[in-house]
């Protein structure tokens, strides 16, 4: 039992009582996130911006770029999220209103799938995603020389399969945040998808509450993503009642 938890949290010998907090605090907040998104709970913006702001903080001390620019899209794309679901929950209201319907489905924001529409700005996300952390880990030599190109060697050569692995999911994590923000019902497909990779990605990292916070954040997934299916056809029975 002792060498288990050394091969887990072992790695946190080195850490800093101030990091460990942080990082728990930012798992504990983005936990509580995905909960609030499964449920099309609008406070899932706010709680989540707590998350990524440390979570960016965090990842630009371990020097894991592609992660920390994930988190710092999460927290531009929360802000938009947060204003469109509000617009949606606004709009939806008067409709109702209109309609004579209870209070309670007033409140609630209007989930769509997605459209042929938006492939190409998801192909655009994928692409510009894959190739702006692909940038920043050629020039991880220079970045981690303190932005120094002296002695600092460059080339593909020198990408990892942690560098491969990291601009896929930061790709479907992107596409996945844009289409959470635009309320789309497929984005908990890639939530899936992107979190189960990165399981063992974490590990190997040496951050194990993170990665156990994406073993939550997979099932949490897969359950919201039948939760939203079945909000979907509530409120398409509702619009043609």
């Amino acid at each position: 039992m002792a060498g288990l938890f050394d091969w887990l949290f072992g790695q946190y010998a080195d850490y800093s009582t101030l990091f460990i907090g942080l990082e728990l605090i930012a798992v504990i907040f983005g936990v509580a996130s995905v909960l609030l998104a499964r449920k099309t709970n609008i406070l899932v913006f706010p709680i989540g911006l707590v998350s990524t702001a440390i979570f960016v903080y965090l990842l630009w001390k371990w020097q894991l770029f592609g992660d920390m620019f994930i988190n710092a899209y999460y927290t531009v794309m929360s802000i938009y999220g947060w204003i469109n679901w509000s617009k949606s929950k606004v709009s939806h209201g008067s409709q109702q209103s209109d309609q004579q319907l209870n209070e309670s489905s007033q409140a609630e924001v209007q989930i769509e799938h997605i459209q042929s529409s938006d492939a190409p700005i998801m192909a655009v996300l994928a692409a510009a995603t894959v190739a702006f952390v692909a940038l920043i880990y050629y020039f991880r030599p220079v970045i981690n020389n303190n932005f120094s190109f002296d002695g600092a060697v460059l080339g593909v050569h020198l990408f990892t399969w942690v560098d491969y692995t990291d601009m896929l999911t930061t790709a479907l994590f992107l596409m996945a945040m844009w289409l959470m923000a635009s309320r789309k019902i497929e984005h908990w497909l890639l939530w899936i998808v992107a979190d189960a990779i990165s399981v063992p990605l974490y590990f190997y990292k040496g951050l194990t509450f993170t990665a156990l916070q994406y073993v939550v954040f997979t099932f949490i997934a897969i359950w919201a993503y039948y939760e939203w299916q079945r909000r979907y056809r509530i409120q398409f029975n509702a619009a043609y009642a």
